[in-house]
């Protein structure tokens, strides 16, 4: 029994880091009131977590080579217990948007050391084992997520969706100290700081430009010059990545045509199919008066979709190329997406969620465990832990720029229905609905016109989850199509058969779900 001692180790950080993404949607309404926060910084609680965790993934997995990966690991779970902590005890939205930046890199340390990890503890057999109940608790991350993060904020405050953090810290680390073997440090790959500063400048300029352009407007100076910053620290990364000797991410693996077909889906696989929950939770507790324990419960259809889908991939589709169950998996995503955006009207309840919660988890569970492998397999062993990674990158970031579009679709056509149909301050009304304190503006409204306002309310909200589930599923059908182009089998050369054959084959691919949530989003 003591073999799976560095498991439980591994498995205790993997599990905090990644609920710690959907633990916090349902918490939101309780954030805005307790904080009075603009809905630019609501956007922010959620995105500085999952921007810090992608930005510096790669880079921190190489300085972890250098290092230790037990200490690199020791390290993040110290960060990261200190860091909830202080998002506990945060008095303001800047001091929790800057602490959970914080939280997102000791989990990014956490992340990137976990599969050495495991390499280093175990082999043959019990190495597959690992994988998979690694896998399984990755995947009961995002169910649990946001039951438990609505189950703290109800019972107790939301407070303590940070605090819990704290004693499973401790464990973890105390167990590690113990059970995980330190081992030699790699020098041969070093750090790509310069890369990894260019990237993090790049993914945060991007995602403050499109969280901007909904108050500023998308023509506005302050925005175009934030577009105009990624744009040149991205051309900087990759010109660095071009020339340097310890590039994080080899530019290389974008001239075969499978690995593109992957990362468009890592991309937008937690676009279009979970950044959208943080909106919906904001509407199911604000305006349908659910309780955050309910609005959590909401989601969970979805995570048992994903599930049940995953084990259903695994044990009776194993021989089915990845090309077709990574470009069916994200058109189900789409079409899901969709489902809700013509199912959901002024007059719905939580009920018209479930439908396409079910096409979602079925779609998601069907092609994410399969991503990481098929990457890995597009660009051969001795790059498998880049293209892992990059695939990580780019899950992590899609969520980001998922919170961020999605919501300045929501907030436009929540301000752009209301404006039309003649109601006064349209504007700061669209913003309490997108921020969850719809309910605080209703309060302090004449008895007079709260009907009307109410009924306003519904009807703007309604349109504005539409138009921005409709922009969600457009982003999986366009994922879906091109993963099915890209990754077709090739005629000359057998590069797709043998990254086809790869995947199917590998200990990733095992039935269990490897990547879940919006966290291994």
């Amino acid at each position: 029994m003591r073999k799976w001692l560095p498991l439980v180790a591994v498995c205790l950080g993997s599990f905090m880091l990644l609920i710690d993404v959907t633990i916090v949607n349902v918490a939101l309404p309780d954030m805005a009131l307790d904080l009075h926060t603009s809905f630019a910084s609501l956007q922010w609680v959620v995105d500085a977590y999952a921007l810090a965790l992608a930005a510096v993934l790669l880079g921190v997995g190489a300085l972890a080579d250098l290092t230790g990966h037990r200490r690199t690991y020791l390290t993040g779970l110290a960060a990261f217990a200190l860091a909830s902590v202080l998002c506990g005890a945060a008095q303001n939205t800047g001091w929790l948007i800057t602490v959970r930046t914080v939280q997102g890199l000791g989990a990014a340390a956490m992340f990137a050391t976990a599969f050495p990890l495991l390499n280093s503890s175990y082999h043959g057999r019990d190495r597959a084992t690992a994988y998979g109940v690694w896998g399984a608790v990755s995947g009961a991350a995002a169910s649990v997520g946001p039951v438990l993060g609505g189950l703290l904020t109800e019972v107790a405050d939301w407070r303590w969706i940070f605090y819990v953090n704290v004693p499973v810290s401790v464990v973890a680390i105390a167990l590690s100290v113990r059970v995980l073997a330190g081992e030699r440090p790699q020098h041969e790959r070093r750090p790509d700081y310069v890369g990894t500063a260019l990237f993090t400048l790049a993914a945060a300029a991007l995602v403050y430009a499109l969280i901007r352009a909904n108050e500023l407007g998308w023509t506005s100076g302050a925005v175009l010059g934030l577009f105009a910053v990624a744009a040149v620290a991205l051309a900087g990364f990759l010109a660095v990545q071009a020339r340097s000797r310890h590039a994080m991410l080899d530019l290389s693996l974008f001239r075969k045509r499978s690995f593109n077909g992957v990362m468009i889906a890592a991309l937008l696989i937690n676009f279009a199919a979970f950044a959208m929950l943080t909106y919906a939770s904001i509407w199911l507790q604000s305006l349908l008066g659910l309780s955050p324990l309910q609005a959590g419960l909401t989601g969970l259809p979805m995570s048992l979709a994903v599930f049940a889908s995953s084990l259903l991939v695994g044990r009776l589709l194993h021989g089915v190329r990845p090309q077709l169950l990574i470009g069916i998996g994200m058109l189900l995503v789409g079409l899901g997406s969709l489902t809700e955006s013509a199912l959901i009207h002024a007059g719905s309840g939580w009920a018209a969620l479930i439908p396409g919660y079910l096409v979602i988890g079925i779609g998601a569970g069907a092609m994410m465990p399969i991503l990481g492998s098929s990457a890995t397999a597009a660009v051969g062993r001795q790059r498998a832990g880049m293209a892992a990674g990059a695939v990580n990158t780019a899950r992590q970031l899609g969520y980001a720029v998922g919170i961020a579009v999605l919501g300045s679709v929501f907030s436009s056509q929540a301000s752009g229905w209301l404006s039309s149909h003649a109601v006064s301050g349209a504007h700061s009304l669209a913003s309490a609905l997108s921020s969850g304190r719809a309910a605080e503006v209703l309060a302090t409204t004449p008895a007079a016109q709260h009907a009307d306002l109410v009924t306003a309310l519904h009807g703007a909200s309604a349109h504005a989850l539409q138009a921005s589930f409709a922009v969600a599923g457009a982003a999986g059908i366009v994922a879906g199509l091109l993963a099915l182009v890209l990754m077709r089998p090739q005629r000359r050369g057998n590069e797709q058969d043998q990254a086809g054959s790869a995947a199917r084959t590998s200990p990733q691919h095992s039935g269990t779900v490897t990547a879940t949530s919006p966290a291994a989003r």
